[in-house]
């Protein structure tokens, strides 16, 4: 594989910044964590062996009946009874932390929210849900739903401002104002009417977020296709008869994704911080998701439970601080005028 100097010299750039270098190595940990969040936080077993057969109880449901209980329910692996009826004829092997996002421990010996203890690491909230395991899945459902907001959000940028910075003229113009008029929509307000009817789901919010957030990318790509459009490549490729849109996205979108991947990492952390919002507010993921924003709003109505404000704090900004410094590392990485 032939990799091109000027890659080279951005990859050198970038671990140059050793504090964005140092913060996506940590990140990629994380976020790896998080996503085998079922084998580490869970109340199923990662392994069930049973009768010489194995199980994996995170990716099957497998009835109490099963192992010789009565119920044909999914069997419930912290019930000391079918852990007994599992040891007679075989092992299991549980998660680090024995509970999941949603799982209520019932032998609390205080009032929830309980304090950090052996058995809740980082201590219970005011549901009795283990707080550790509802940090790590909410970490997860945060990144993943900034990643998807930031790649579709750049895509429509990318398009909408690589149109109008091209062509320019009425195209321009009627492009502008529409996204005046489009960006002074009430966003919160929007949120709020259609919360009233419809239940706010992952992929709902989504959408309505993708609605706006856009032309956050679209103003930069428009600037360098105006910029790009009047170079001496176009006007030959032009010349040559290629086609607008290979010349387009062939030749002068590669020269203006220096300043789109610049702010990437930076649209990244403002998706997460919108969606971590929303859920304070209550307009957020439907109730009982795992989210960094419940748990923040949790902190602020048991300020006699310090833990739980704290966690969500010190893990969002943890999580923000790590995208800030990576996308300077990124923005050191594609600056011309940076030569190590």
């Amino acid at each position: 594989m032939n990799v091109s100097p000027l890659t080279i010299r951005r990859l050198k750039n970038f671990k140059a910044n050793k504090r964005g270098l140092y913060s996506a190595l940590i990140f990629s940990f994380l976020f790896l964590i998080s996503i085998f969040a079922e084998f580490i936080a869970n109340d199923k077993p990662i392994l069930v062996v049973f009768n010489g057969q194995i199980h994996l109880p995170v990716f099957e449901k497998i009835p109490e009946t099963y192992y010789g209980g009565e119920f044909e329910t999914e069997a419930d692996y912290k019930d000391p009874f079918v852990k007994d009826l599992i040891n007679e004829q075989g092992f299991s092997v549980m998660p680090l932390i024995e509970y999941s996002y949603d799982t209520i421990n019932y032998d609390l010996k205080v009032p929830s929210p309980s304090p950090p203890s052996f058995e809740n690491l980082l201590g219970t909230d005011d549901q009795g849900r283990d707080v550790l395991a509802r940090l790590i899945y909410g970490f997860r459902i945060s990144v993943f739903f900034g990643l998807i907001l930031t790649i579709l959000s750049s895509i429509i940028g990318i398009f909408a401002g690589g149109i109008q910075g091209f062509y320019g003229g009425k195209i321009d113009l009627f492009g502008q104002r529409f996204i005046e008029i489009w960006s002074g929509l009430p966003v919160l307000y929007l949120l709020i009417i259609i919360s009233s009817f419809i239940e706010p789901s992952f992929w709902i919010l989504l959408f309505i977020m993708l609605l706006f957030s856009w032309m956050s990318l679209e103003g930069v790509v428009r600037a360098e296709f105006l910029r790009a459009r009047n170079f001496e490549y176009v006007k030959a490729a032009k010349a040559l008869g290629v086609r607008n849109f290979k010349l387009m996205f062939k030749h002068v979108l590669p020269n203006a994704m220096v300043a789109t991947l610049t702010l990437m990492p930076f649209i990244l952390s403002g998706s997460i911080a919108t969606l971590t919002s929303l859920d304070f507010l209550g307009f957020g993921l439907p109730p009982g998701s795992p989210s960094l924003g419940e748990m923040v709003a949790q902190g602020k109505a048991n300020l006699q439970a310090p833990w739980l404000g704290l966690s969500a704090f010190i893990t969002l900004s943890l999580q923000l601080s790590l995208l800030v410094f990576i996308g300077e590392a990124v923005r050191d990485a594609f600056d011309p005028r940076k030569v190590i």
